[in-house]
């Protein structure tokens, strides 16, 4: 069986290689390999790194993806593969040596069409700040019912995975990933295979990690695109289908708080019900924040800091989609 890994990447020097040995160990199950890596233009040492372990392996391949974007090099590496199975990765993400050969025996037990593993979230310098990061992308709170991070117990049927192994003629019966979504277009992709009667597939003892933003910074500016992507994602493709609940609870909480404060204006006492939503959220994250610190042992001001600027930055992201949808 010959298995091609689709990995979409740009400027990720940094991780590249981590990626690509990990897969490598794959092969130890006695499973055939082919490494699609789909350059985005990287400025950095990205394509340094991956010639100089196409010099080790004879099964990495390079292709150039000239539009940048997510979707495009997708798509490049998905018509580029030669395999049955397709698995889409990320240059951020690593697997445990057993990951396709579970993902191999699930699908053959289970009969699904797409299955994929249990996303832990790590970071590569552990300082406080970026451990208080990981935590908050490992919550509940954080991330919402994403079971893919918060794991399972058992096999179980779900919307989307992360980085799933597909049948290579799913992509000829129900289409590529969609080119207009720069965010959101695998979970769009996940959600036209079950309407097309598709199952996808979360197994627990499949498990890969995925290595995080470690500044604040980088949590917010890649939190607002997602918000962003969630409102043009609806708006390109005419369908709230497209994505689930979870993605708009920041947008309902951020609308929690201004529209009551602008409401005031007309009528002051609005303005209690933006008070009582801030104060609701607050007591929350001090309560979730106080429960991480004494289990963890994490920092209770960093903690909270990542999960005020997770959420605001979403929210944002969000709203900000709105009014570009309005002009």
């Amino acid at each position: 069986m010959k298995i091609s890994v689709v990995i979409p990447c740009r400027n990720e020097e940094v991780y590249i290689e981590d990626c690509l040995r990990s897969l490598q160990r794959q092969a130890a199950s006695g499973i055939e390999l082919e490494l699609i890596v789909v350059d985005g233009c990287s400025t950095d040492g990205t394509m340094a790194v991956c010639q100089r372990l196409q010099r080790e392996f004879d099964n990495i391949v390079v292709v150039s993806n000239l539009r940048i974007f997510t979707p495009f090099g997708l798509n490049l590496g998905v018509k580029k593969a030669t395999g049955d199975y397709v698995l889409i990765s990320s240059a951020h993400a690593a697997f445990s040596p057993d990951y396709v050969a579970r993902l191999i025996a699930a699908r053959e037990r289970y009969g699904a069409d797409v299955v994929g593993g249990v996303m832990l979230t790590d970071v590569k310098h552990r300082t406080p700040k970026a451990l208080a990061i990981k935590a908050v992308l490992s919550s509940r709170f954080g991330v919402g019912n994403a079971m893919f991070r918060i794991g399972v117990s058992e096999p179980t049927k779900v919307d989307t995975v992360p980085f799933g192994l597909y049948r290579r003629i799913l992509f000829d019966e129900a289409g590529y990933y969609d080119e207009r979504l720069i965010r959101n277009h695998d979970i769009e992709l996940s959600k036209r295979l079950i309407a097309k009667g598709k199952t996808i597939m979360l197994v627990p003892d499949a498990v890969c990690t995925y290595y995080a933003r470690e500044t604040y910074s980088a949590l917010a500016s890649n939190n607002y695109r997602n918000g962003l992507w969630n409102i043009l994602t609806v708006r390109i493709t005419r369908n709230f289908k497209s994505l689930s609940l979870r993605h708009f609870i920041p947008l309902l909480f951020l609308l929690s708080l201004s529209l009551p404060l602008l409401l005031a204006l007309l009528w002051t006492p609005l303005l209690f019900l933006a008070v009582a939503s801030a104060v609701a959220y607050l007591l929350l994250i001090v309560a979730i924040c106080l429960r991480q610190k004494c289990k963890d042992h994490l920092d209770f001001w960093k903690l909270f800091a990542a999960y005020a600027v997770l959420h605001a930055s979403y929210g944002a992201g969000s709203l900000a989609g709105i009014v570009k949808h309005i002009k």
